[in-house]
């Protein structure tokens, strides 16, 4: 496969033919002109990634409009939040300018332990970890890019503008999405829904797997996926990893209500119109300890890259096709000596309990779909955990119906009630309790049978 590589990351170039299918299915509505302008686009031997999906053809009753969101992965070693996380948290998430919608994904927020991997779901630190976030977006003040001039005419206050909109647990995979309010009033969100997938020891428990969250704005269509994939440095273990990433693709399926025959929504994850996949990937390096460590030291991130596992695989199109990753100019975020966390584990190897772990990029973010464009790709410095947070912040366009009326949120009965930070704790735990919330607390969601067409494309990923 062709690897591309723009001023915005690298783009592994799909063939023509993979795409057809599903540009085909996804691109009902557009005309046959334009429908072979973008397949010319994804498969021509230039590409462009001028972040925009309007063609000459748009529906004039259609807009674009703007979103900035932030997505986050941060993989905590099983320890509850507390203490001084308050400081990192708020690094963590302080970027320049404000996102309008944040997601953040977490790995082993409890202790993969036995009683946690077959026991019954206890949402008490994905609750604990909501609360700190909810804290910390909604105590800062932040002008979002996309609602500033709104809100200057309205003249309202920007401090504690964040609401939990869904949230999911299995096991130590977690994922939470914030969205700040004002766009509750300029645009429809709908259809905000939930997918676990376990597929860790034995091929069906949750310590290793995924939390996805599908919604949409207006007229497109988003889909957030957490993931935790099978550790390991061997050779051969990034097998396991790709095996896991389609067993992903293939099982995660969000059903429709009756309600979504008028305005049929995703099914699946290549369903959507724009996919972030993000989390603790496990992808390691085709390298020696000491050389590895000797162009960190020089900090040659473009040479460490030439033997990362998930960037190989992406090229080979082993998994991933078509999807894009942004530059990584930072140094490999894991694995931190518990010890020490200013060095990673392995450099006094006489130590006791000291494991020695060449040091990796297991925590990613990746992209799919048009109108995407990012604008920073970073880890954060938190000694929090034996892995540093790495988050990525996006501009995304939506198309909206133009209206003279005002747009009304129309969320459906498979919602999860959202939280506020205004909530106590224990009105959170009743809130969580509730059946209205038995997404959030299921296990692992029985999977549709695909059709076979889909099942062949999810597994070419």
């Amino acid at each position: 496969m062709d690897t591309i590589t723009t001023r915005h990351g690298y783009y592994y170039k799909p063939h023509l033919k993979t795409f057809g299918r599903w540009f085909s299915n996804k691109h009902k509505t557009k005309s046959r002109s334009s429908l072979f302008k973008e397949l010319a686009d994804e498969s021509g031997d230039e590409y462009e990634d001028d972040g925009s999906f309007m063609s000459s053809e748009m529906d004039p009753c259609i807009s674009i409009n703007e979103l900035r969101i932030f997505v986050a992965t941060w993989n905590v070693a099983g320890r509850s939040p507390g203490g001084s996380l308050v400081v990192d948290l708020d690094e963590w998430l302080n970027v320049k300018e404000s996102a309008d919608i944040y997601v953040l994904g977490f790995q082993e927020i409890v202790p993969l332990k036995a009683k946690n991997v077959i026991g019954g779901e206890d949402l008490t630190a994905a609750t604990n970890w909501n609360l700190l976030i909810g804290q910390i977006l909604n105590d800062r003040c932040g002008i979002s890019t996309a609602s500033l001039e709104e809100d200057e005419e309205e003249g309202l206050n920007h401090c504690g503008r964040y609401t939990l909109i869904a949230s999911k647990k299995m096991v130590g995979v977690f994922i939470s999405v914030w969205i700040n309010t004002s766009l509750f009033k300029r645009y429809s969100i709908s259809s905000v829904k939930v997918s676990a997938v376990a597929c860790g020891a034995m091929g069906y428990l949750g310590n290793k797997g995924s939390v996805a969250v599908s919604m949409s704005i207006e007229r497109t269509s988003f889909c957030f996926i957490a993931a935790h994939l099978a550790s390991g440095e061997k050779k051969g273990d990034e097998g396991r990893r790709n095996q896991q990433v389609s067993e992903i693709f293939k099982r995660t399926t969000f059903p429709r209500h009756f309600r979504d025959k008028c305005i049929p929504r995703p099914l699946t994850i290549l369903g959507h119109d724009q996919i972030f996949w993000f989390g603790d990937l496990n992808y390691r390096l085709y390298l020696e300890n000491d050389l590895a460590r000797e162009l960190i030291k020089k900090q040659d991130w473009t040479a460490l890259q030439e033997f990362d596992q998930l960037r190989q695989e992406l090229g080979d199109g082993g998994v991933f096709q078509g999807w894009r990753e942004g530059n990584i100019e930072f140094a490999p975020t894991y694995k931190y000596s518990k010890y020490n966390r200013n060095r990673y584990s392995g450099t006094q190897p006489s130590r006791a309990g000291e494991k020695q772990r060449t040091p990796a990029w297991c925590d990613r973010i990746l992209w799919y779909g048009k109108g995407v464009k990012q604008h920073s790709y970073f880890r954060s410095e938190s000694k929090f955990s034996d892995h540093r947070p790495v988050s990525a912040l996006f501009s995304t366009q939506i198309e909206v119906i133009k209206s003279g009326e005002a747009t009304v949120v129309s969320l459906q009965p498979d919602v999860p009630t959202t939280v506020s930070s205004k909530h106590t704790e224990q009105e959170i735990c009743n809130i969580e309790a509730s059946p209205t919330l038995i997404s959030l607390n299921t296990k692992e969601l029985d999977a549709s049978p695909l059709d076979k067409k889909g099942c062949r494309r999810s597994k070419r990923l």
